[in-house]
């Protein structure tokens, strides 16, 4: 399928290719009339795959896109406590998640909620929001956008959005370290610390909360270029979803936190402590 279609909010079209020649050239102006190398390096960084898998699902936005990644891949998905999917509140509630894998845990997360509730979106970063088809369950925020003014914009539009989703009635998915789990000191890789700004928003929109705990991790290499430089891990990110064949990703989902139980911690620093350990509590599950 090679023409454009029409996103879920109508806003713009999906563009069949997540990244293509113009797109580097506006990146990157150094790649104007370098498409030979620019093809190239689509197909050592795997973005070539990427936009082949994209092509073929694109007419398939959303949940039962982000379902097909796997048949694609090869890969499987099991759930614990599967169960509790059948007793997600009605209206708003939100879902905490640790961030292991930078991308596919984000789409596990809009196949598994989001075919139980259509109305499901996850606030992701801007890289992310490339993938047209999943742009109708995304909020894109920039988490690098302290200095720059157009990218500090998006990410205030994208908080608003957030609320107001919420507010209105609809569930919202958070990777609260707002950023892929690193390795730490003791050789684990776990998230970091999770981000004050988004506890906050939990703490202010007072609805249920269920915690959901991602199992494994991407390769040693991704880890090893994050420890050299972010963009280095980032741009491995696509190789990082199709190396997976055979790969089974497990996934434990939590007991529900109430908003009386949440009101139980005064700041978000203590509200933070809390998700974060009900959500990293369900590690020790072994399959």
């Amino acid at each position: 399928m090679s023409e454009e279609l029409q996103d879920k909010t109508g806003e713009q079209p999906i563009k069949p290719k997540v990244l293509d020649y113009e797109d580097v050239c506006k990146i990157a102006p150094f790649f104007k009339g370098k498409e030979k190398l620019v093809n190239k390096l689509f197909h050592w960084l795997t973005i070539d795959t990427t936009n082949d898998f994209h092509q073929r699902y694109m007419h398939l936005p959303g949940p039962d896109f982000s379902h097909s990644i796997f048949e694609y891949v090869g890969a499987t998905l099991t759930i614990r406590n599967e169960e509790a999917l059948k007793n997600l509140p009605e209206g708003a509630f939100i879902t905490v998640s640790n961030h292991p894998f930078g991308a596919i845990d984000g789409m596990s997360l809009i196949d598994i909620v989001g075919h139980c509730r259509p109305d499901y979106k996850v606030m992701v970063n801007m890289i992310l929001n490339n993938i047209g088809a999943l742009r109708p369950s995304f909020i894109a925020v920039d988490a690098l956008a302290s200095d720059d003014p157009a990218k500090r914009a998006v990410s205030v539009k994208g908080i608003a959005d957030a609320m107001r989703h919420v507010k209105q009635g609809h569930p919202l998915g958070f990777f609260p370290a707002g950023a892929v789990s690193k390795l730490t000191w003791g050789m684990r890789i776990e998230d970091r610390e999770w981000q004050p700004s988004v506890l906050r928003i939990i703490q202010k929109l007072k609805v249920p909360v269920v915690p959901i705990y991602f199992h494994g991790h991407n390769s040693w290499i991704f880890t090893a270029l994050g420890m050299i430089d972010w963009r280095l891990r980032t741009l491995r990110l696509p190789t990082e979803v199709f190396n997976k064949k055979g790969y089974n990703f497990r996934v434990s989902i939590g007991d529900i936190i109430s908003p009386e139980e949440q009101a139980k911690y005064s700041t978000p620093e203590e509200l933070g402590t809390f998700l974060k350990q009900q959500t990293y509590k369900m590690k020790k599950w072994q399959q």
